[in-house]
């Protein structure tokens, strides 16, 4: 009887493992869910990313992302401070990031626009370019970093706003500032002369989107390249680019090959 009994229990397990085995292979393993929307935040430009929802960032985020099933969702911070809510996952990416800015967050591969990189001093003082900056004393936006894109760069103030760049270049409190060419639009219009001021282009910067260090912000990252390898070669973003005057930056790429640039690193 005891040999009996064991061989009974035995074949009973036997029989259950096989039924849990069967269900097993009957099941999916379950994925996880797909983001189905996207929260990007991004400081105020005019043009760009306005409060309102319009302007070419918004434009071209919406573009990217919503086509492909996930709804963007905007909200405009201070730079450092939108930075900030990415890197503690409070947000799932910031608008406008240069590669590799700063740590603990994930960056994609595809830049998908460029920033122009002027100065603005007095047209009464000399020339710069890029080999000359270190004998200037700069100034930009605190949180742009600019010390990690530009060569040569000595002596730099940031500053919170730019509402007081004129009296600073005026009063000689900065030789220069440096920032984006439609800020730099922008801080012009404060002038009632503007001819007292000159423009010098510096270079471009690849932009990118700089996602939060999770689960969630690799499947938007990802989602963000592979949107963007498509939307590139396809020229389906260009027309983006020309309703608000834009320069494409995707030009000097072949169409019919388009790869994500390098971008300028620290």
């Amino acid at each position: 009887m005891r040999r009996s009994g064991v061989g009974w229990l035995l074949a009973v397990w036997l029989l259950m493992t096989s039924v849990w085995a069967t269900a097993d292979a009957a099941t999916p393993a379950l994925m996880p869910d797909e983001p189905s929307d996207i929260l990007l935040v991004s400081e105020h430009w005019i043009g760009y990313t306005e409060t309102d929802g319009t302007g070419l960032g918004w434009d071209l985020m919406r573009e990217i992302f919503e086509p492909a099933g996930v709804k963007v969702e905007q909200r405009i911070e201070p730079y450092t401070r939108a930075v900030g809510l990415v890197q503690r996952g409070e947000a799932d990416a910031w608008i406008a990031a240069y590669q590799d800015e700063v740590e603990g967050t994930l960056y994609s591969t595809w830049h998908y626009d460029t920033d122009e990189i002027y100065t603005l001093g007095l047209a009464s003082k000399p020339l710069p370019s890029l080999q000359t900056l270190g004998k200037y004393r700069l100034a930009w936006v605190r949180g742009y970093e600019y010390q990690h894109y530009l060569p040569n760069v000595t002596h730099f103030n940031e500053v919170a706003r730019r509402d007081h760049i004129l009296s600073m270049l005026e009063y000689g409190r900065a030789d220069l500032y440096i920032d984006a060419k439609p800020e730099m639009d922008f801080v012009l219009a404060q002038s009632n002369d503007p001819q007292r001021y000159r423009l010098t282009y510096l270079t471009s910067i690849p932009l990118y989107l700089s996602f939060a260090d999770n689960p969630r912000g690799r499947a938007l990252r990802d989602l963000f390249d592979a949107r963007m390898s498509k939307l590139v070669p396809s020229g389906r973003l260009r027309p983006i680019f020309s309703r608000w005057k834009h320069p494409y930056p995707f030009d000097a790429d072949d169409a019919d090959d388009a790869q994500p640039r390098a971008g300028v690193s620290h």
